[in-house]
Formats: structure tokens, C-alpha cells, sequence
């Protein structure tokens, strides 16, 4: 698969994990369908970054795309905990939620924040490729697609 279809699937991958962990009342399968592509969404990301380290393209790609693959894992582990309800009878004093909340808070942010950074690798990476970096278009004009 092309690298930069490879990033747009992992976008369009942690969208349907975003729709399937939004499913109000799911049926029983949901949550066991939400697991399982979370859990591969850790190796898409690595594969969308290995393939990417293996280019030429500007470091700091590279280095979103393993912050990406850094955050996937941070957002499975905390699916891990969420899972089995680590934290859901523990309350902070001063804080208004348990434990179990926060960390469902930091799996939602952490998550947004993969989908944010894959898209923003992808159209990057895509756009380097392309060598659309060099060419400028003029203010009020949307110039169509080179092929």
C-alpha cells in the first residue's frame, strides 16, 4: 500500500473507532468491535510511521508521526484501564469525578490528538510528495489538482 494512502486509512481507522466509542446504547458487540480496532490501531500507526522514517521527507513529519504512534499507545493502555474499570470506585477529594473518569478524559483528548496528528502527517507527507511546498497559488484563487 502507498504511504500516503496508508495515512489516510489510519485517519479515517480512528474516525470509526471515534463513532463506534460514541455509540449511545450499543449492542454487545459494539464495545468487543471498539476494542479490537483500537488495539490495531498501535500498529497501523507504527507501520504509517516505520514507512515514513524509511523517506526522505522533512524531520518534522516524521517526528508527528511518531509522536502519533506514541499517543496510539498511551490512548490503548488507557483503553486497557478503562476496560476493566480501573479507578471507577476511587475518588480524588477535591476533584468532581473518580478516577475511572479521568481517565476516560485523558483516553478521549489523547485520542483526538492521534486523528489531529495523523491528518496533519497525512496531508503533509502528501503534499511533499507531490512537491506542492514549491509552488504558490494567488490570493483568492483555488487552482485545481496537478496530476
Amino acid at each position: 500500500m502507498k504511504l500516503w494512502a496508508a495515512l489516510y486509512l489510519a485517519i479515517w481507522v480512528v474516525f470509526l473507532e471515534f463513532l463506534l466509542g460514541l455509540w449511545p446504547n450499543p449492542p454487545a458487540v459494539v464495545p468487543y468491535g471498539h476494542l479490537a480496532l483500537g488495539l490495531g490501531i498501535v500498529p497501523i500507526a507504527y507501520y504509517c510511521f516505520a514507512s515514513l522514517r524509511r523517506t526522505r521527507a522533512p524531520g518534522r513529519i516524521k517526528r508527528v508521526a511518531q509522536a502519533s504512534w506514541s499517543l496510539s499507545i498511551l490512548v490503548a493502555v488507557l483503553g486497557f484501564l478503562l476496560w476493566f474499570h480501573v479507578g471507577s470506585d476511587w475518588t480524588v477529594p477535591v476533584l468532581p469525578f473518580t478516577v475511572y473518569e479521568g481517565i476516560l478524559l485523558l483516553h478521549v483528548a489523547n485520542a483526538i490528538a492521534v486523528i489531529t496528528q495523523l491528518a496533519a502527517v497525512a496531508i503533509a507527507y502528501d503534499m511533499w510528495e507531490d512537491h506542492e511546498f514549491g509552488t504558490e497559488s494567488n490570493p483568492g484563487e483555488v487552482p485545481p489538482a496537478s496530476n
